[in-house]
């Protein structure tokens, strides 16, 4: 897939844009409220960040939050038979990873996977 060009300094504003989305990502451990913040911030920027590689970055946020929504509500209603415990246990350590993997490929310049 081939990317806009776009002027340094709006490549700049972007990255941090992105990078502030994955820091209210990982808040949302201590502060809850900063996930839905992040998917905000996600859907009002997305129009910038059409043609550019963040927006792959923006699709992987977005359906991480959607994703981590579905299985924490799945895993709440399910605690009452015992398998909701296993369900927010893996729901959590599949939102870490999908923050750190992102992080770690906006911090290397490389869109997240494409499909």
């Amino acid at each position: 897939m081939s990317y806009t060009l776009i002027p340094e300094d709006e490549d700049r504003n972007l990255k941090n844009i992105t990078t502030l989305v994955y820091a209210l990502q990982a808040a949302s451990f201590l502060i809850g409220i900063t996930f839905l913040v992040a998917v905000i911030i996600n859907y009002v920027k997305q129009p910038d960040v059409r043609g550019t590689f963040y927006e792959s970055h923006f699709r992987w946020q977005i359906r991480t939050f959607w994703f981590s929504l579905f299985w924490f509500i799945t895993g709440f209603l399910s605690v009452i038979i015992l398998v909701g415990y296993a369900i927010l246990a893996i729901n959590t350590v599949w939102v870490i990873y999908r923050i750190i993997k992102g992080w770690l490929r906006l911090s290397e310049g490389k869109p997240m996977y494409v499909w």
